[in-house]
């Protein structure tokens, strides 16, 4: 929080004011979208991802009677309804 306060100050100071509001919009945004990746490379997530939530790949289910991985809501193989989650 520091930061983004340090750094919307030195704009404002910097750039007269409609252009500094702009500006720190962006900073805002930019520094949202670079520490969202960063946490989701960490994560081990890094395949594509939003910056308005979530990352971009779909949920894998594997059913819990057989262990088939489906994206359904039965087992296209036993007809089961019963899932779990995995990625």
């Amino acid at each position: 929080m520091t930061i983004y306060v340090v750094i919307a100050i030195a704009i404002s100071f910097v750039v007269p004011f409609p252009f500094s509001l702009v500006a720190v919009i962006g900073m805002v945004l930019f520094l949202n979208y670079y520490i969202r990746k960063r946490q989701f490379v960490r994560m081990g997530l890094s395949g594509s991802f939003s910056m308005f939530g979530g990352h971009g790949g779909y949920n894998s289910y594997y059913c819990m009677n057989c262990g088939t991985k489906h994206n359904k809501a039965a087992c296209p193989k036993c007809g089961s309804k019963m899932k779990k989650v995995g990625c």
